[in-house]
């Protein structure tokens, strides 16, 4: 059942974009720290926080993947795009 609920929660942190995400891990990392959860909760709260911060790297990766896509012309304006799945 553990793995069940494993699944779903990261079901679910999946589908939040990153600002839901990062304000997520931001809940966990305050609780974390003020100590106020039991031994195997703080596990739990760091295994997902870890999940979130990998997430969360990953949507930043993507984004940085797309605006370095971005063709400039002479001038420094943008002048089209390339597919950054070409390398």
């Amino acid at each position: 059942m553990l793995a069940s609920m494993s699944d779903t929660i990261a079901a679910a942190d999946q589908a939040m974009n990153f600002e839901e995400a990062l304000k997520a891990l931001e809940a966990i990392v305050h609780k974390l720290e003020s100590g106020e959860a039991p031994l195997d909760e703080s596990i739990a709260l760091y295994e997902r926080g870890n999940a979130l911060r990998a997430l969360c790297q990953k949507r930043l990766d993507a984004a940085k993947a797309k605006i370095e896509a971005i063709n400039l012309g002479a001038d420094g304006t943008p002048v089209g795009t390339k597919s950054f799945d070409q390398d």
